[in-house]
């Protein structure tokens, strides 16, 4: 198994230099990742490239762009250029976000989020793979009158999907190389969610996909205090349909019960426990909730861990 962090969020926005910084620290304790989250501020893709270049070695990736608002198109020329940048580290995800924030930034209707994800998959694979596409879909259309090939964009760029709903499991399994699940505990991802993401790509003929589990938590003395920072962190995703599903699934009323919060022993215990539920991978999220020295002394753990 392999182990990441975020390195940006929608409530963490640091100084570029002190984001390259922390990414070189990242790669030094051992980490495998480092992740983006997509807010109004930085670009994710672009944050990505710039981090992946300045870091050799650190696998790099966003979580995640939401569809309504973009373009495949777009989203690929974005990717691609990650990718050259990066020499092969980079992972797009992508998300369906919400339909307050689609509606209120936007001002679109957040409507068939399940048949955009679709088409917009089914657009955007073949410009990532040939930089090519001709799609003419019912919520979309993407075509290139000439290449849209980024030179040096090589493999091409691993697609995942901000998946936990029955739905978009499906068509992720289906379309993309895998999921980023997020606040989706162990019973959750074992009995649901991997199962169903595993049948789809089976059924398409697709490899198995990758379980990336992102996981608030962190190294520390005061679990309980830490806790009830995730609390208030953390409730707006309580009010969220998919993720209030996936909370339900993994038996926790509170986004803050699913942190995994404590010492050395605890923290690799539950990291064990994502893997045996499924997950291929697993990002640590809001390892700052509990100062500098924890989250130094969580990132140490976690490299410990990715080596072995």
């Amino acid at each position: 198994m392999t182990l990441g962090v975020t390195l940006g969020s929608t409530s963490w926005q640091l100084p570029l230099d002190v984001t390259v910084r922390l990414a070189h620290e990242a790669r030094d304790a051992g980490l495998h990742s480092a992740w983006f989250g997509q807010s109004f501020a930085y670009d994710s893709p672009s944050l990505a490239a710039i981090v992946g270049r300045e870091v050799p070695g650190l696998q790099v990736g966003t979580s995640a762009i939401p569809l309504f608002g973009r373009h495949p198109l777009l989203v690929s020329s974005q990717a691609q250029t990650a990718q050259a940048a990066t020499g092969g580290r980079y992972h797009l995800g992508l998300a369906l976000g919400t339909p307050h924030l689609t509606e209120t930034a936007f001002g679109l209707p957040y409507r068939r989020p399940i048949g955009l994800l679709r088409e917009f998959l089914t657009a955007l694979r073949p410009l990532l793979e040939t930089g090519q596409a001709d799609f003419h879909g019912e919520l979309l259309t993407a075509t290139t009158p000439y290449s849209a090939a980024v030179p040096g964009a090589q493999p091409p760029v691993p697609v995942l999907v901000a998946a936990m709903g029955p739905q978009a499991v499906r068509v992720s399994g289906e379309l993309a190389d895998g999921i980023l699940p997020f606040l989706a505990g162990p019973r959750a991802l074992g009995e649901h969610i991997v199962p169903a993401v595993t049948a789809a790509a089976q059924a398409a003929g697709r490899p198995a996909p990758r379980v990336v589990a992102l996981v608030p938590g962190a190294v520390t003395a005061d679990p309980e205090g830490v806790r009830q920072r995730a609390a208030e962190a953390l409730a707006l995703y309580e009010r969220i349909p998919s993720y209030r599903r996936a909370l339900d699934l993994s038996g926790a009323d509170r986004a803050a019960d699913l942190a995994v919060l404590g010492d050395e022993e605890t923290v690799a215990a539950e990291v064990r426990r994502y893997r045996d539920a499924g997950a291929t991978e697993v990002v640590f999220t809001a390892t700052d909730l509990s100062g500098e020295d924890d989250r130094r002394r969580t990132w140490k753990l976690l490299g410990e861990l990715s080596r072995g």
